[in-house]
């Protein structure tokens, strides 16, 4: 008797879960939605004679697959179809009152049928010719034209057209094929002239075209208008690329993905930022899906902004739309982390990329290095260093060079030395003039002035060329050394490798000459600064000079300071009052502390709130530094003076340098203190002085007398 045995198998797939590699910052409330779980119920039924215990043999019992198997083209496929019937269709928006655009496929020009033409060879060396051929006018190259091995017909023109290189003669022959007037000029041909116009950035003469084409109703298809933005892009005439999207926008064309990119691109550079987000969302709701190029410009718009909310939608609407980052992406992103601040996010990325299979080049790694570099991330980048040669990834100039100035910055020599070392032994990387800038630097910073000069001598012989930075590292470790006669050789040498002195070299000298103790060596110096500044020098001997009223000094600073670098003005001053404290001139040193303060070079420099008075000294030099503590005690004394309220707390901060090889202020700051014997103690955080207004006033009345009583 037969027995109908019945299967019933449910099975549940929930698509949330599919995916269990999921990166920490793709996680946003998006992707919490609820997702659905759908359920299959599958069963069969078949009819089998029953056995006896004894008679059924002992077999393997079927795998879960294999039983469904019979089942996934019958039973599956009508449950899909029923599933397909019964779902609602995605709903599409139509405006009643405009007509659909048209939406251009990839393939945006009418390819005719491929037919075998014996004349693309004669033609082809043709065009060959008026590629290498050079002429000095107009004429020379038209009559050359008149060699056309066949009729310039249709194909024969478009031929030639795309086979010119450079873009004028790529203009003429447009020119002198239309003039022709043997058949009606189509979008192609414009296009072909306008891409090899593009690439010498002549926008103006493809606007004329494109106008042209208007005029004369050749039609502008998409490759017209992207050509026309993307080369307004280049030019940085970003009103004009706008301009011609906007225009686009209007006759109906719906931009391609390059066109997208390039606009995007265009608003971003223009700072718009609504405008980037606003087309960027306008775009996908038209259907466009963004590739990486897309997503490495809004990833650079928002490291520029240093915003870290806006990479991280990038980084969401990558994964939400299935676009995996490329290298270059990658860059973008690690750049953007820098500019934001985020060093662990910019390793988390960087860890990333190397697990989706990405191989860094010298842009990733010269990125991450300056993000550790920045937040000093030592031992991270060290480590960096090593996994790049055990891994051989690709090194350059510029790789090296950041890795150079990082160890300048916090100050590993030793480090620098091996990197320095192993830049030598490569071979397609040999040190340059910045490589060899680092490392003066580092021994200058360091005071090991043996080292540098050579190095020094090194560079010359290797025939390096000599830059002004380099040159200001060496002459500030000399200088701090009193190896004078070195310092003034380097100099001599450094003007006739032509080096050009600037700014911040004179600045040097100037510090140098604040360190001098006999005349004979400020003289050298002098010497020096007279071939870089003429103008300064004769202001150093004005504010020496104990006769200059102060008004005449006055109006010679205000001149030197407005012909100086911004970034110049305040080490000017500080060395300006570092000489002539030096020179035992303290009043003057008080002169030009006001006409810093005066001329807004010293901002910050006094801090006042209800519970602290505070005196900044961090952006001074050791010689501006006690000036203004001098100058800062008159000021409180004529307050105690005129019995005027006071805080409790008084603060002087001096900064901590976090460079290795930091003189630090603090120290200095501290001996001048305890000279002064004045109130203020060391607090718990470094480089703060701290002083109580009771102390402070018994102090001031001690030495400022008389003062009448005082407001303890």
């Amino acid at each position: 008797m037969a027995t109908v045995l019945s299967t019933s198998i449910d099975v549940c797939f929930n698509p949330q879960y599919s995916d269990t590699k999921k990166h920490s910052l793709f996680l946003k409330p998006s992707s919490l939605r609820q997702s659905r779980t759908r359920k299959l119920n599958i069963s069969c039924s078949s009819t089998k004679q029953p056995k006896t215990l004894e008679e059924e043999p002992i077999t393997k019992t079927p795998s879960l697959s294999e039983q469904l198997k019979p089942l996934s083209a019958t039973t599956l496929r009508q449950e899909e179809q029923t599933h397909n019937v019964l779902s609602k269709p995605k709903s599409v928006w139509v405006n009643p009152t405009r007509p659909k655009r048209s939406v251009l496929s990839l393939q945006r020009q009418k390819r005719s049928a491929y037919s075998y033409n014996p004349q693309i060879k004669d033609l082809r060396a043709f065009a060959q010719k008026l590629n290498s051929s050079g002429f000095a006018e107009k004429s020379e190259f038209l009559a050359l034209l008149d060699e056309i091995p066949h009729p310039p017909d249709r194909d024969n023109a478009l031929l030639v057209l795309n086979s010119l290189r450079e873009w004028q003669k790529t203009h003429m022959f447009f020119d002198w094929v239309k003039a022709k007037n043997l058949f009606p000029m189509e979008t192609i041909f414009y296009n072909v002239a306008m891409k090899s116009l593009r690439f010498g950035r002549q926008f103006q003469l493809i606007e004329e075209m494109a106008l042209e084409m208007v005029k004369d109703g050749v039609e502008l298809d998409n490759i017209t208008y992207s050509t026309i933005i993307t080369c307004a892009k280049r030019c940085n005439l970003y009103d004009k690329a706008i301009e011609w999207f906007e225009r686009m926008y209007k006759t109906g064309l719906m931009p391609d993905e390059v066109t997208y990119s390039a606009i995007l691109d265009v608003y971003s550079k223009s700072g718009k930022v609504e405008e980037v987000l606003s087309l960027y969302e306008r775009a996908v709701a038209t259907g466009w899906k963004p590739d990486a190029i897309a997503f490495s410009v809004l990833g650079k718009m928002f490291g520029e902004a240093g915003d870290y909310d806006g990479i991280r939608y990038v980084l969401q609407e990558m994964k939400s739309m299935d676009v995996k980052p490329n290298v270059v992406v990658y860059n973008t992103l690690l750049e953007a982390m820098g500019r934001a601040g985020k060093p662990g996010l910019a390793r988390s990325l960087f860890n990333e990329m190397l697990e989706a299979g990405l191989t860094p080049n010298e842009k990733t790694l010269t990125a991450l290095v300056k993000i550790y570099g920045k937040a000093r991330w030592a031992k991270d980048a060290l480590q960096l260093w090593e996994e790049m040669k055990a891994k051989k990834w690709p090194m350059d100039f510029i790789l090296y060079n950041t890795l150079l100035n990082m160890c300048a910055d916090i100050g590993l020599e030793e480090e620098a030395e091996r990197l320095f070392d192993d830049m030598k032994e490569s071979g397609g990387c040999k040190p340059d003039s910045f490589s060899y800038t680092a490392m003066l630097n580092i021994y200058g910073s360091g005071g090991k002035a043996e080292k540098a000069m050579k190095l020094f001598e090194e560079m010359l012989g290797a025939g390096v060329q000599v830059n002004v930075m380099g040159c200001t590292c060496l002459v500030q470790c000399l200088g701090k050394a009193k190896r004078i006669d070195d310092l003034v050789s380097v100099f001599e040498t450094s003007i006739q490798r032509g080096v050009k002195p600037d700014d911040r070299l004179c600045g040097c000298l100037l510090s140098v000459m604040a360190l001098c103790e006999s005349s004979e060596d400020a003289g050298k110096v002098m010497g020096c600064l007279e071939r870089a500044n003429p103008k300064l020098v004769t202001f150093v001997k004005l504010i020496v000079d104990e006769k200059t009223e102060f008004e005449t000094v006055k109006e010679e600073f205000k001149l030197v300071i407005n012909g100086t670098q911004v970034e110049a003005r305040r080490p000017f001053c500080n060395c300006l009052i570092d000489i002539c404290r030096g020179k035992k001139q303290q009043e003057r040193a008080h002169e030009l502390l006001y006409l810093g303060t005066l001329f807004g070079l010293y901002p910050g420099l006094h801090n006042k709130t209800v519970k602290e008075w505070s005196l900044d000294v961090r952006s001074l030099s050791v010689g501006a530094a006690e000036t203004a503590l001098e100058e800062w005690m008159r000021t409180l004394a004529n307050i105690v003076r005129r019995q005027e309220d006071l805080p409790e707390l008084f603060l002087a901060q001096t900064g901590t340098g976090t460079h290795r090889f930091s003189q630090g202020l603090a120290n200095s700051f501290a001996s001048h203190l305890e000279q002064l014997a004045a109130p203020f103690k060391p607090s718990d955080r470094a480089g703060v002085f701290v002083a109580t207004k009771e102390d402070l006033v018994s102090w001031l009345e001690s030495k400022f007398p008389p003062l009448v009583a005082s407001q303890a």
